[in-house]
């Protein structure tokens, strides 16, 4: 039998940012262990991935087409 773990987009998302940043305490870790569904978490990881690599991609290009008001 396979025990479904139950927790909140929320937590979801916010244990991916604190590991993104890489400050995290063990006993919160533990906690989002034994609760957070590591497909949902797979899932959160990879779409904040490919925000930050836009947001960068989108950062770079404005700052390249700048017009220089001259």
């Amino acid at each position: 039998m396979t025990e479904q773990r139950k927790g909140s987009l929320l937590r979801t998302v916010q244990a991916v940012l604190w590991s993104f940043i890489g400050v995290r305490k063990n006993a919160d870790y533990q906690k989002d262990i034994e609760k957070l569904n590591p497909f949902h978490i797979l899932g959160v990881g990879i779409a904040a991935a490919l925000l930050f690599v836009l947001g960068l991609i989108a950062l770079v290009n404005w700052v390249v087409v700048q017009p220089t008001g001259l």
